[in-house]
């Protein structure tokens, strides 16, 4: 053993960091390993091109919780931004665009009736996800043994339910289990709007538009724009890399130690207490508790070792459904891309590609039998217009989600993967005709890909998928939902647990919550 700290934190994503930070001002030594060079976990800016940067996983901010930006002070450690409350354009491939921006719609193709019916869908559904967002707080209830704290939380929910009103708490007790493909259909004519409401649903999950539980997606989704006043979307200055360079800029004026370049190999145990862990080089640290922002599976049945925690819960760790369904598109331009019908201020806010939700069940049935999409669906980025120093003069960089992308392609990426690439830039050019002769670099990287750079398993960006069999005080799973581990000592501050993933930092911060009240006197 060479060191001793209170906590030993796994993974400098940006959840480890703010537990740690929270955790180092509560006066803890701390000491953070990452396994890449950098800080960030997905949210990182790294450059794929010479001169051209981007960020490599997650590229839109929308979930971030204005309480831990406000708690650490995290605008006064480095984090600006280039734009906030992106608007929603919804491509057409003729040019006859829709534009959200709120309870706002505009589009030349509009019926009356659609136009009439979002803005209170937005009002309705959004008072819904703030019913959902007053449980991402602190640990999730149990459903037996209740504490009278516990009793008194579910109460709360109940009344947050009750505060709808009879008429919208029966509505969202209907429609919060079901598909957002019947909720979609019975309020909306327009092809293109259910199209983009549906994908808002799905982005990162493995659910098409009539899996059971997309509503629930959809309002976890929407819980970012009750951060704002309008989409609740922004780009932060220099990338998502900026926003996990202000986290450590925090961590480490709370003298947290951070170390890169330092995978964990496992947690170390005396019977079934922590003790500490070693790395991957064989150094040997002590530590009273270990949290790990890795993934369940990675954290149990690789660093703990399935051998060591019970059978049945070992197999419910492994039965968490998280493979991945989403890639990323990188592409370095020699100039402005000019997309049919925007104007250059337009091109620059939040694109999608998703014309109707027969086109988002299409593209998932490919993905379920190991194929890509001929059609593919994409959440499509031009930062460099709101943010010029992540491109060279007169350039720019473009990024995209494309969604329902399989884990495993019955081909094999290896053979795929230029196929696929070339199918993208092709769907590109159907919307911003001449893109293919800008572009002067490429990346691709697919759910595996994402799974290697960024150490998830399965390439999930969520640690696993967000549905009600994986929800609240059933994620990750029962047994470990409430931050504590059955292993003394051990806790999850990641994506997996409660409320879940996306750059939020509520399980992170919850974490530290949990652990300062579990683990007094320290």
């Amino acid at each position: 053993m060479t060191d001793r700290f209170d906590a030993v934190i796994i993974g400098a994503g940006h959840n480890g960091l703010v537990c740690a930070s929270y955790l180092a001002r509560a006066g803890r030594s701390l000491l953070v390993l990452e396994a890449n060079d950098q800080v960030g976990g997905a949210a990182i800016t790294r450059e794929f091109a010479p001169g051209y940067s981007i960020s490599a996983g997650a590229h839109l901010l929308h979930l971030l919780s204005p309480r831990i930006i406000s708690d650490l002070g995290l605008e006064q450690h480095g984090l600006k931004w280039a734009a906030t409350d992106l608007k929603t354009v919804a491509l057409s491939a003729d040019g006859n665009h829709l534009t959200m921006s709120g309870n706002a719609i505009d589009g030349d193709e509009l019926s009356d009736a659609d136009r009439a019916a979002y803005p209170l869908f937005m009002q309705k559904y959004r008072r819904f996800a703030g019913v959902l967002h007053k449980t991402f707080v602190g640990r999730p209830p149990r459903l037996a043994h209740n504490s009278p704290a516990e009793l008194a939380q579910l109460a709360g929910l109940g009344l947050n339910l009750r505060l709808l009103g009879r008429e919208l708490m029966q509505e969202l007790l209907r429609t919060g289990a079901i598909n957002i493909y019947d909720v979609l259909q019975e309020t909306f004519a327009g092809d293109l709007l259910k199209g983009a409401l549906g994908l808002d649903a799905l982005l990162g999950s493995n659910l098409g538009p009539r899996s059971p539980g997309s509503v629930l997606t959809y309002l976890y989704r929407l819980t970012g724009q009750l951060h704002g006043n309008g989409s609740g979307v922004a780009l932060p200055v220099g990338g998502m890399g900026t926003v996990s360079q202000a986290l450590r800029n925090v961590a480490e004026a709370a003298g947290v130690e951070i170390r890169t370049a330092t995978p964990v190999k496992r947690v170390l145990l005396d019977r079934d207490r922590v003790t500490g862990v070693e790395t991957l080089a064989g150094e040997r640290i002590d530590s009273r508790l270990v949290v790990s922002n890795a993934d369940p599976r990675t954290t149990f049945l690789q660093l703990v070792g399935a051998r060591n925690i019970e059978t049945g819960f070992a197999r419910r760790i492994g039965n968490i459904r998280m493979q991945g369904k989403a890639a990323k598109l990188h592409l370095a331009l020699d100039g402005l891309p000019v997309f049919r019908g925007l104007t250059t201020a337009q091109s620059g806010q939040r694109l999608l590609i998703a014309p109707s939700l027969h086109h988002l069940e299409r593209a998932f049935d490919h993905s379920k039998y190991g194929r890509f999409s001929e059609r593919p669906v994409m959440e499509i980025s031009v930062p460099s217009l709101q943010d010029a120093g992540l491109a060279p003069k007169g350039k720019h960089v473009l990024s995209a989600v494309v969604q329902y992308t399989p884990f495993r392609l019955c081909s094999g990426w290896e053979s795929g993967r230029d196929a696929f690439k070339q199918l993208l830039i092709g769907q590109l050019e159907e919307y911003a005709p001449g893109i293919g002769k800008q572009i002067v670099a490429d990346e691709l990287l697919t759910p595996p890909d994402l799974e290697t750079e960024f150490n998830i398993h399965g390439g999930h960006w969520h640690h696993g998928e967000y549905s009600l069999d994986q929800f609240m005080m059933l994620r990750p799973v029962p047994g470990a939902a409430r931050y504590a581990t059955p292993v003394t000592g051990l806790y999850l501050c990641g994506a997996g647990c409660h409320p879940g993933g996306g750059v939020m930092g509520l399980p992170g911060r919850n974490a530290a919550t949990e652990i300062l009240k579990q683990e007094k006197p320290w």
